[in-house]
């Protein structure tokens, strides 16, 4: 599926790495950011989630839920987190629905992997509409946080 701006956001529930469900409706009412990722541990990874941990205040100031997700397992995903110290939920698209539903999953990756998310930023609203959606080819890049920042406060006006 292709995600475009303006488009209902699809549905989905994953478990945390907490082994919590979390319903992407049921989030309806505040913003949600969703940042798919490759694989937890590796350095870009690692990189663009501390960064995010890093400025945290800034997206809770800009009233948004982050999430990141990845194929990773819920028990990898919670040493990552642990690790890390990441203060946001990582959820775990171990079946690779969530991934492929949003147009975010590599068919070939590095070293034979197959179904490995791609590197992947969307945001969307209180009502549940995409306003931002940027899903990148080269996983050595990272997501625009400026043009992130810039969508938020935009929808928070």
């Amino acid at each position: 599926m292709n995600i475009q701006i303006g488009m209902q956001a699809p549905d989905f529930t994953l478990r945390d790495n907490e082994k919590n469900t979390v319903t992407l409706s049921e989030q309806r009412g505040k913003n949600v950011l969703l940042l798919f990722f490759p694989l937890a541990f590796t350095s870009v990874c690692t990189k663009e989630l501390c960064s995010v941990r890093d400025n945290l205040a800034m997206y809770n100031q800009l009233n948004v839920q982050v999430y990141g997700i990845s194929v990773d397992s819920l028990f990898t995903l919670d040493k990552f987190r642990i690790e890390q110290n990441l203060n946001f939920p990582l959820l775990s698209d171990f079946n690779k629905t969530v991934s492929t539903t949003y147009g975010a999953i590599y068919d070939k990756f590095v070293l034979e992997m197959e179904g490995v998310s791609k590197r992947s930023a969307f945001i969307i609203d209180k009502q549940g509409v995409i306003q931002y959606a940027e899903v990148l080819e080269n996983a050595g890049e990272v997501p625009d946080f400026e043009a992130i920042k810039i969508c938020l406060d935009r929808i928070n006006s």
